[in-house]
């Protein structure tokens, strides 16, 4: 008599491979959204130098944490979410610097 609740390991196989394809699209897209979002800070770097307004604007970065934090829905975690807030605008600032 067979358990039909055990998977073969192909199947199994098959459903990680899916499943891990489903990942690499969701990096592609956050790698593609980055992008944009570096384009959008540079073009903001280049109107505050033209305009005299100093690049890093602290009470700016806050506000978009405590907006971003709001809007989280999880299951990422508050913490996590600074973490990795933090590590976006570290990053920004050095590519486009």
């Amino acid at each position: 008599m067979s358990d039909d609740s055990t998977e073969s390991p192909e199947s199994s196989g098959a459903e990680l491979e899916r499943l891990r394809e489903r990942v690499s699209a969701i990096d592609s897209k956050i790698i593609e959204a980055f992008n944009e979002r570096l384009g959008l800070v540079a073009q903001i770097k280049r109107h505050k130098d033209e305009h005299g307004i100093a690049f890093i604007d602290p009470d700016r970065e806050r506000w978009m944490f405590d907006h971003q934090l709001r809007a989280n829905r999880g299951p990422l975690s508050g913490d996590g979410l600074r973490e990795l807030y933090g590590a976006l605008l570290a990053l920004t600032k050095r590519e486009v610097g």
